[in-house]
């Protein structure tokens, strides 16, 4: 980081108003506020100090997104691609088995399993009454 600013960054500084170069004298970190407290440089160039260095971090930061989201459509490309590629070989397999079937070989025959005996229907069922018996007396 430079000691002085730029002009152009001094001439925006110039143009904020209250508010905003309060927010921007909150977001200074590093030795610039300690630059600031011991009057070795002024407000207005800390701001326009603080202001350059917000610019280049946006700047950075917006070739590292850019990059980023290349690499990502890159990916979604490959993805596509491989799909693509996987769904033509399964077409010509389905398309090469249709024209050249071949027949099939006899396979052993299976032995017979067991008949299964048929089962009863089942009912509903009454409940059984009790016989009446006559009992004759013994003579």
């Amino acid at each position: 980081m430079s000691k002085l600013s730029k002009p152009e960054y001094l001439a925006r500084v110039r143009q904020l108003k209250a508010e905003e170069a309060e927010r921007l004298l909150s977001r200074m970190t590093g030795k610039l506020p300690r630059r600031l407290e011991k009057d070795k440089i002024s407000k207005e160039e800390a701001m326009a100090l603080q202001m350059e260095l917000e610019d280049e971090q946006l700047v950075e930061w917006r070739n590292v997104r850019a990059e980023l989201k290349i690499k990502e459509q890159d990916k979604k490309k490959a993805k596509a691609e491989l799909k693509a590629k996987a769904a033509a070989k399964a077409k010509a397999a389905a398309k090469a088995k249709k024209t050249a079937s071949k027949p099939k070989a006899a396979s052993k025959p299976r032995a017979a399993s067991k008949p299964k005996a048929p089962s009863k229907p089942k009912t509903a069922s009454k409940p059984k009454t009790a016989k009446k018996v006559k009992v004759e007396p013994a003579n």
